[in-house]
């Protein structure tokens, strides 16, 4: 179960943006992943795709897996484990596309760099708290 006000207990480093930020910023993004994938899928090419496809389902398990932790277990450790494995597959990911569809990497771009700005908001948590 997901608790929200455990996560307004917590101490938050500078530049942590007010709650109402996070449901139309994760709307927008999910929308511009999907766009990637799709971009990524119509692409014809006679390279394998196969790789494309195992980092972007791979990083999107993880995403799906963050939130549970982080306000279902109050994990803050095991979510910044988490999400910097994210950044990790997010950066390859882009790499991936590009190679097949440069669109449909530049669609990954803000994902990334908000994947960067939600890693620091998770590791001052974790080291405020």
């Amino acid at each position: 179960m997901i608790d929200l006000n455990w996560y307004y207990t917590l101490s938050h480093p500078p530049l942590t943006p007010p709650s109402w930020v996070f449901a139309p910023a994760w709307t927008m993004l999910y929308t511009i992943i999907f766009i990637a994938l799709v971009l990524f899928a119509v692409k014809r090419t006679d390279k394998s795709k196969l790789w494309g496809y195992v980092l972007f389902f791979s990083q999107l398990v993880l995403n799906f897996m963050w939130s549970p932790i982080f306000f279902g277990l109050h994990n803050l450790f095991f979510a910044l484990a988490i999400i910097v494995m994210m950044d990790i597959l997010v950066f390859l990911n882009i790499k991936e596309f590009y190679s097949v569809s440069k669109k449909a990497a530049y669609f990954l771009i803000p994902y990334f760099l908000w994947l960067l700005f939600a890693t620091y908001l998770n590791a001052g948590m974790l080291i405020l708290n």
